[in-house]
């Protein structure tokens, strides 16, 4: 269904005031969250860095604009704006012709989803401190925020965006299960369009800033949804549909940077329900004492477990029925695409366990977002504890074991494609899926 067919709708959408207000709201935000991490106290559960970044918006990353509207927090995200802004030299005008800064291509060995990879895994191995000291996560925002202008002024589009965020990656990789696609409404159209303006930009925006040719658009996994192309079409060829969850699984990818990506989801998701959520003090202060024999364990184990282990598992169960004889590379990327939906639960069961048992820690810090003494709305003195307990287990439940039939039906649609049977493959989300009921439950 298309939802850009009402006028107003389109209207809306096309206008780059809405986005532009959302930009500046989010980027004031961004910026005051990086200031409180400094400035403010140093407990984590009384400072809006810790607060706001990893519990409010967590919990709207995960449990709506992820499942929801797939990549739909990259067309509002403030990370890139300031870097957009000094690339086209404007804050509303498209992109020049000629580049204002070196405006390079990114050497090819890197457009792929590899250093997203290694920037995510970065970020999960220091998650404990980064979660907990808002210092830490001060300097984490600071560095993204700089990385992202810092390859606006040297490499063409988005480069931070597509190929470092370690965001970025785990959006595009669950944004294919979305309810929501940019798409053309005829490939006709797109094949005869003179100088196509919605990748190389018109008067009336700028190209791509995601290098993404809609014309060539089948997958949300790349597309940012920045709606440029929308502004830019001359034909009216550009339409944002509503469809099916997991519509874009039908086509599995066959990229392996595509499939490690799910593996270290699905594995950091087991890791920080183990840590995070469970009774071992050990595991804790290990994950949280970085640089210490004991932290080196651990990142050795984290690091194990999501290259070597489940991946290596995976191709075991998947290679040893008769059907899964000779499975190379490309089959087991499109192996791997019931692990989508799959992680895609997973951390959505983990966060419904972590942001409701948190969350009245939201309202006092909106109170005393510095934790300085403040009592702005009468909330600062507010007791912590967790919200909906009797609802956590019954809705974590729920999640995993609908992420488990989810894989299932994904599986036999897509394992045919790689030339084994389903079967192994459902096992093997089974044999997951218990084990995150064991540390979540």
């Amino acid at each position: 269904m298309e939802l850009t067919r009402s006028p107003r709708v389109k209207a809306l959408l096309k206008s780059r005031y809405p986005q532009l207000v959302l930009f500046v709201l989010m980027l004031a935000g961004f910026v005051f969250a990086i200031l409180a991490g400094f400035i403010g106290t140093p407990v984590g559960s009384h400072n809006f860095s810790i607060v706001f970044v990893w519990i409010a918006w967590w919990a709207i990353l995960i449990l709506v604009a992820v499942p929801f509207f797939g990549r739909g927090w990259c067309a509002v995200c403030p990370i890139p704006v300031a870097g957009d802004w000094l690339q086209r030299g404007a804050v509303l005008n498209p992109a020049p012709k000629t580049p204002k800064w070196l405006g390079l291509r990114v050497p090819a060995k890197f457009r792929n989803m590899w250093m997203q990879n290694i920037s995510f895994t970065l970020v999960a191995l220091f998650s404990s401190v980064i979660l907990t000291t808002p210092v830490v996560t001060s300097v984490v925002l600071a560095a993204m925020l700089f990385l992202a202008i810092g390859l606006s002024m040297v490499f063409e589009r988005r480069a931070f965006c597509r190929y470092l965020c370690p965001v970025g990656g785990f959006i595009g990789l669950y944004a294919q299960t979305a309810p929501i696609e940019l798409r053309i409404k005829d490939k006709n159209v797109c094949a005869k369009c003179v100088g196509k303006p919605c990748y190389n930009g018109s008067d009336l925006g700028s190209g791509c800033p995601w290098d993404v040719f809609p014309g060539g658009l089948t997958k949300n996994t790349y597309c940012g949804l920045c709606l440029e192309c929308l502004r830019t079409c001359p034909h009216d060829n550009i339409a944002i549909n509503a469809r099916p969850f997991s519509a874009d699984l039908a086509r599995p990818s066959a990229k392996l940077d595509e499939a490690f990506k799910a593996f270290i989801m699905l594995g950091a998701a087991l890791i920080y329900a183990y840590v995070l959520m469970g009774s071992s003090g050990a595991a804790k202060l290990a994950a949280y004492n970085v640089f210490t024999p004991a932290w080196f364990v651990y990142a050795a184990i984290f690091l194990t477990v999501i290259f070597i282990l489940l991946p290596g598992l995976y191709w075991l169960v998947i290679s040893i029925t008769p059907r899964g004889r000779g499975v190379g590379v490309r089959e087991f990327a499109i192996a791997s695409t019931p692990l989508i939906p799959l992680g895609l639960m997973f951390w959505v069961a983990f966060s419904l366990s972590f942001v409701l048992t948190n969350a009245t820690y939201i309202l006092a810090a909106l109170s005393d977002p510095l934790g300085l003494g403040w009592n702005l709305f009468g909330t600062a003195a507010l007791a912590w504890q967790p919200l909906l307990s009797a609802f956590i287990a019954p809705a974590q439940s729920l999640a995993l074991v609908g992420g488990l039939a989810w894989a299932a039906r994904t599986a036999q649609k897509t394992a045919p494609q790689a030339g084994i049977s389903s079967a192994p493959v459902i096992s093997y989300c089974l044999a997951v899926t218990l084990l995150m009921i064991w540390l979540l439950l």
